[in-house]
């Protein structure tokens, strides 16, 4: 008796347990799958913007190192950092006495010379004199025929000495203009309208334009800077002179600077350093081949408030197509097969149906779709890596106690 009521217990646990196992299966086998629920948009109206993006510099749009061509000591700079200065403007003065010497010293000889002529002058007057009484005496047999040649000779040499001295003259007067140059280039002027963008040399600093010349100061023109964008070759064959183009800079990320693009150069930087020999040029080009090639697109913008600074870093964008008022989706729900493209439109009843479509502009956010899809209609964006079975979701059976 006892050892029933130890074995009912058992046998009604081991009983549910064997119907909760039997339900499980029967509701695995009875219940349908949920429905997918599959991620989609709607295609709207709306614009797509195709851009190249490139890092660039903005630069003035003319900088000029001012140099000195006279060796000496700058005995005063006129100008400091920042300073505006208009074309003609001193800049420095370099200590001139040795070359004001040499100016004295040339327009001495240049006086001597000329005296000199004034004096062979003179001289030619009196032997064209000579030869005209010796000329009138020898047709009266009153003078010899030595005589009369004598003279005719001291009137011929007389002139060549004076055009030996106009020679001498015209080359003085060369050597004097040249030390009055020489002089004035103690005086720095401002070639151009600018700003100081740097200040090279010191007062009481000593110069030597021998090998090549100084840099006192430079100068640039900041009320346009000119923006030099790097564009891989990857993207220089969609960049053309005339596309409209912008640029942030770092300090104000959220400004747009528009501007157009003016020229494309025809070569990169790198070519400028390039040896002339044929055996180093073969080497810089074995070493250069595995390296990103750039090319500089440049274009201007308008800088009156003097905001955009030399050498700034710029964010360019340039818009390489557009496209206004077309349908639209996003570009991850473009499917590409080959030459054909495709998108899943959802149908009434939520289900995906695969539709050729024709592709636009496509900034890979954004792609414009010409044909095959109409605005308003839905289409999947993604799918999951498992597909659609992979989303299935099977209801828990309830066991026969109810949990």
């Amino acid at each position: 008796m006892r050892l029933r009521r130890l074995l009912f217990p058992a046998l009604i646990v081991a009983a549910a347990g064997g119907y909760y196992v039997w339900q499980a299966r029967q509701a695995r086998q009875a219940t349908p799958a949920e429905a997918v629920s599959l991620p989609s948009v709607e295609a709207t109206m709306g614009n797509v913007e195709e851009a190249v993006l490139a890092s660039g510099a903005l630069e003035p749009i003319r900088q000029v190192s001012v140099g000195a061509q006279a060796t000496g000591r700058v005995v005063s700079l006129k100008v400091k950092l920042g300073d505006n200065v208009a074309a003609g403007d001193l800049i420095a003065e370099i200590d001139g006495v040795t070359l004001q010497n040499a100016l004295r010293s040339a327009e001495a000889d240049l006086a001597a010379l000329k005296a000199q002529r004034t004096e062979r002058k003179a001289s030619l007057v009196y032997a064209q004199a000579v030869l005209a009484r010796q000329k009138q005496m020898i047709g009266q047999n009153a003078v010899s025929r030595d005589a009369y040649e004598n003279a005719e000779m001291t009137v011929n040499t007389t002139g060549a000495q004076i055009e030996a001295l106009d020679a001498q003259i015209v080359s003085s007067q060369v050597k004097v203009e040249n030390a009055r140059a020489n002089l004035g280039y103690t005086r720095i002027t401002a070639p151009s309208a600018g700003t100081v963008l740097a200040v090279v040399a010191q007062e009481g600093q000593t110069l030597n334009s021998v090998q090549s010349a100084p840099t006192i100061v430079v100068l640039g023109d900041v009320s346009t800077m000119t923006v030099k964008a790097k564009i891989s070759e990857a993207d220089v064959l969609r960049v053309k002179a005339g596309q409209e183009v912008y640029f942030s800079v770092l300090g104000a990320p959220e400004q747009r600077f528009p501007g157009k693009i003016s020229f494309v150069e025809p070569a990169p930087d790198t070519l400028k350093t390039q040896n002339a020999t044929s055996s180093s040029a073969a080497s810089s080009s074995s070493s250069t081949s595995t390296s990103a090639v750039y090319y500089n697109a440049l274009f201007e913008v308008p800088n009156p408030d003097g905001r955009l600074m030399t050498s700034m870093t710029a964010q360019v964008t340039v818009i390489v197509g557009r496209a206004q008022n077309v349908v639209t989706v996003p570009s991850t729900a473009i499917r590409r097969r080959g030459p054909n493209t495709f998108v899943d439109v959802l149908g009434p009843d939520g289900k995906p149906e695969q539709r050729k479509v024709t592709v636009g502009l496509d900034n890979k956010i954004v792609a414009e779709i010409s044909s095959g899809l109409k605005a308003g209609e839905r289409v999947v964006t993604t799918r999951s890596a498992g597909g659609p079975d992979a989303t299935r979701q099977t209801r828990r059976p309830r066991s026969a106690f109810g949990f």
